[in-house]
């Protein structure tokens, strides 16, 4: 891993560590930069699976429906 050294708005990442319920700075950052990645991979997803084809008896195939706790 890198070290890199860069200038934070204290009031921003104190913000940030607020909302992020996060306890250091490293965290908060490490918090905020998977979460960029995944907003901005989100549509390319969405994309994806709006373009998949299925077959018809992958349309109709059967469910499996969970068991609820405490009962067999």
């Amino acid at each position: 891993m890198t070290v890199t050294s860069i200038d934070i708005d204290q009031n921003e990442l104190r913000q940030a560590k607020q909302l992020a319920g996060t306890k250091s700075n490293r965290e908060t950052v490490d918090l905020a930069l998977r979460t960029l990645i995944a907003v901005r991979r989100q549509p390319a997803a969405v994309e994806r699976i709006i373009a998949r084809r299925f077959e018809p008896d992958q349309i109709d195939a059967s469910t499996d429906v969970p068991l609820t706790r405490g009962r067999l």
